[in-house]
């Protein structure tokens, strides 16, 4: 059979229009929305494969809405904003809205397009729909430019030939990728057993009895002490000059500010000390307070983001676990900065910590040469970097039992949130310079196989959605089924040419 009767009898060249129209949600107004009711679906509730229902708002039942009513099977498209481009099948049996922004792809009749046929049908364009979607300034979709894309339509026997074997080979893709996800499960919990015993001196156990000459936690302390006493007096000094400067040029702007004087944390109590790991010898528990040159946060006014400017604005979303993140980055101007920076002076080395918000816990050694500003949700450790290790730090904080410990008392309801105090009175380890040396080699060397493992996985996965995309594409090419299938396809009772069901689509389309 050559090519071009095969096209006339199993599949028909038309556009997605031809097929279904693309439904535009309401403006449900936000200050409508309650606790209880219809379900509103926004772009945000669209997931690939599924739509959440269980976190959506909700609006009291109205007349008014009820061209906008999404049902179980709707297919429904975010067509604006970071969720640009995906799908998802509502499968709840209750009754939702749809909000703006949201499509709801339906077909023009049900009786010639098998409903799983459209969905993956969708999922073989989506690569040409986002491309249409991000090609300006802000991804958005238009029903014009989805409707004249460019599809095939099968007859439907085949076309449910094609949905029952995507369906068995999606099953055994999802399969793997379930195994992989567990194994990447399974990595994050070897990292924090890692942590956990370095932390706890067991894995530089063996290390440590070799060792003769290493000094006692009080030892330390009095070092830190001495450190800390030399910063604020250079501290002093370099203010002392600030303020020659000021004066010299007629007392233009703001006097610069004295550096506080030293502050003692108390002793920890009797009483939290027995509720803290035990510790090896010649390791104690401190407060933070109490060991770091300095505890600061970031600025507490909301200055003006710009897209670029003179400094970058570090904020939450910037700081990943043991990394600094310079992707969607906002900036600010040379004077915000300025008034910022004089409150938080971030330099190399300095360990910031996000103290509020979802993902209060998260450590990363700040990396970066040059000045930037700080937003008050990152906090900053700045340590004698010759006692007190950064990379030592930065591992302690990121461990889950450290943060279980910082967050047990956390201030705030709605919004997690540590403050300066209570980072200030959080129990810190003081071990030796060379043990936390140590420590970081025994921890980086376990996580280095970790960091290969974790790679290979996200290659696995990344794979794993090019396959897919693959099978959609071999499917809506009509490469998928064999010629048996398609032999046995065409011997079903249903079975006519889509060129036939294509003019009884429009048919249909017209009597709407």
């Amino acid at each position: 059979m050559n090519e071009e009767l095969q096209m006339r009898e199993d599949w028909v060249e038309c556009k997605l229009g031809d097929l279904l129209k693309l439904k535009n949600g309401f403006a449900f107004k936000s200050s409508n929305y309650k606790s209880e009711g219809i379900p509103v679906l926004r772009i945000g509730d669209i997931q690939d494969w599924s739509v959440d229902v269980e976190n959506a708002k909700r609006v009291d039942e109205n007349e008014e809405y009820d061209s906008y009513i999404v049902k179980k099977g709707d297919i429904l498209i975010a067509m604006s904003g970071a969720t640009t481009g995906k799908f998802g099948i509502y499968n709840s049996e209750e009754k939702a809205y749809q909000n703006q922004r949201v499509g709801n792809l339906i077909p023009h009749t049900d009786k010639y397009t098998f409903k799983n046929y459209i969905y993956f049908l969708l999922y073989s364009l989506k690569r040409d729909i986002e491309i249409g979607a991000y090609g300006g300034a802000q991804p958005n979709i238009s029903a014009t430019k989805i409707e004249a894309l460019k599809t095939k339509l099968f007859p439907i026997p085949i076309q449910k030939a094609i949905v029952k074997k995507i369906e068995a080979l999606f099953s055994s893709l999802d399969s793997g990728i379930a195994d992989l996800k567990k194994a990447q499960e399974q990595l994050k919990i070897y990292r924090q057993a890692v942590l956990k015993k370095a932390f706890e001196g067991e894995l530089t156990k063996e290390w440590r009895e070799k060792q003769t000459d290493l000094p006692s936690a009080d030892e330390l302390l009095e070092q830190i002490k001495e450190e800390r006493q030399k910063h604020y007096d250079q501290q002093l000094a370099d203010w002392k000059e600030a303020v020659k400067v000021w004066e010299k040029n007629g007392k233009e702007g703001k006097k610069p500010s004295k550096p506080q004087k030293i502050k003692e944390f108390k002793e920890i109590s009797t009483e939290d000390y027995e509720k803290l790991p035990k510790l090896p010898a010649n390791w104690n528990w401190e407060k933070f307070g109490n060991v770091c040159l300095k505890i600061m946060d970031g600025t507490h006014f909301s200055p003006k983001n710009i897209e670029n400017g003179d400094y970058k604005y570090i904020t939450a979303k910037n700081i990943k676990e043991g990394r600094i993140d310079l992707k969607n980055l906002s900036y600010v101007t040379k004077e915000d900065h300025r008034e910022i920076f004089s409150r938080c002076d971030v330099k190399k080395g300095d360990v910031l910590y996000i103290k509020d918000g979802a993902t209060t816990g998260r450590a990363a050694i700040n990396t970066l040469e040059e000045e930037f500003s700080l937003l008050s949700s990152v906090g900053v450790f700045r340590t004698s970097q010759n006692l007190i290790l950064p990379k030592f730090l930065e591992h302690y904080l990121n461990a889950q039992s450290t943060r279980n410990r910082m967050l047990s008392n956390i201030a705030g309801v709605a919004i997690t949130r540590l403050t300066l105090v209570k980072l200030n009175n959080s129990k810190f380890i003081i071990c030796s310079p060379k043990e936390q040396h140590q420590i970081v080699q025994e921890i980086e060397s376990r996580l280095s196989v970790c960091d290969k493992v974790e790679k290979d996985i996200a290659d696995s996965l990344e794979k794993a959605q090019a396959l897919r995309q693959s099978i959609l594409k071999k499917a809506f090419e009509g490469k998928l089924l064999s010629e048996k299938e398609i032999a046995a396809c065409k011997a079903h009772p249903d079975y006519e040419p889509a060129s036939v069901l294509l003019e009884k689509i429009k048919t249909e389309k017209r009597k709407k």
